[in-house]
């Protein structure tokens, strides 16, 4: 899949609801759309999103069922590494800097002790030859 191919609104919806259950028939992700459009828009939605190769499908009792080809974490870990390169010239200190001093974001002592135990494992990780 190509990290440069944006995604729409409407095709980042789809691929939300794909990712959440792991596969969806047409009819599964209308069911899932809020405000959804008609039957054959969802169904183009999702033939272009194979094309870009983001989905792939299976034929299951004469309908088509989509699957992501990428797993969700893989393609935030690809959408954060590239935020982090383009907005932090790949800083991961400023980044989580950033993040930390957000005022809308507050963290709960054990989001924050989880975070210092995930430091330390990175710490520990990086003596390691």
């Amino acid at each position: 899949m190509e990290a440069s191919e944006k995604l729409s609104r409407r095709e980042r919806q789809l691929m939300d609801i794909i990712w959440e259950r792991g596969q969806a028939s047409v009819a599964e992700v209308l069911e899932a759309l809020p405000d959804p459009p008609g039957y054959n828009t969802v169904r183009a939605l999702l033939g272009i999103l194979e094309k870009k190769g983001h989905l792939t499908h299976t034929e299951e009792e004469g309908r088509y069922v989509y699957l992501p080809i990428a797993p969700a974490q893989a393609v935030a870990k690809t959408a954060l590494e590239r935020v982090v390169t383009t907005f932090f010239g790949g800083s991961i200190e400023r980044t989580v800097a950033t993040l930390l001093q957000s005022k809308e974001r507050t963290l709960s002592d054990d989001q924050l002790a989880r975070l210092s135990a995930l430091i330390a494992e990175a710490k520990e990780n990086e003596k390691v030859p």
